[in-house]
């Protein structure tokens, strides 16, 4: 079965067609309309996406969303992660006002959390998972890989201190919350144990 993602994001395809393989996906048809990302919680948004475009194809659709959840910061910038120094921001952007705010405070606990959602119109099935890595923010960016925060994200797994954008991509996708979420999803199907 061929399952659509809500997204035009070729990379980010590329991402999950790794993360999920052998599910066979495609990319998001240039018709159909996503909603505004309007909800609550990273589950509201995926859930809202993945509806809203299975309507629209009467098709199976997955759809994900995805952020950073700072202690420090009440939870932000969660939600607005990929619209944090404002709509239309680039991750650099967004990195250096999470630097800014960061600066100076002691409890530097983080997670980066994914939430995927399954919807299947004709089968009137939802899947929801979610994924999260924990770990703390470093002083300061470091690293060339990954995107978004990956350069001041520390995983707690590795206990070396290294960011997520110090990683190589295998050792990344084992640990990351998409992963982790991709890794979920999988079970859920019955194609992982």
């Amino acid at each position: 079965m061929r399952y659509v993602v809500a997204t035009r994001n070729r990379h980010k395809l590329a991402e999950l067609e790794r993360l999920l393989a052998p599910l066979k996906l495609e990319l998001l048809p240039e018709h159909v309309a996503l909603p505004p990302e309007t909800g609550a919680t990273f589950r509201d948004n995926a859930l809202l996406k993945a509806r809203t475009a299975a309507a629209a194809l009467n098709r199976p659709v997955l759809a994900d969303d995805s952020g950073l959840s700072v202690a420090a910061l009440g939870g932000r910038p969660g939600v607005r992660s990929a619209r944090y120094a404002g709509e239309g921001a680039s991750d650099r952007a967004n990195l250096e006002k999470l630097v800014r705010e960061m600066s100076g405070r002691a409890d530097r606990r983080a997670a980066f959390v994914c939430v995927l959602a399954l919807v299947d119109p004709r089968e009137g099935r939802e899947l929801v998972v979610e994924g999260r890595c924990e770990g703390v923010l470093a002083d300061a960016p470091r690293g060339e890989g990954g995107f978004g925060y990956d350069p001041l994200f520390v995983p707690d797994d590795l206990g070396d201190g290294r960011t997520m954008a110090e990683l190589e991509p295998g050792e990344k996708n084992a640990i990351s919350h998409r992963g982790r979420a991709a890794q979920a999803l999988l079970r859920e199907l019955g194609l992982r144990s």
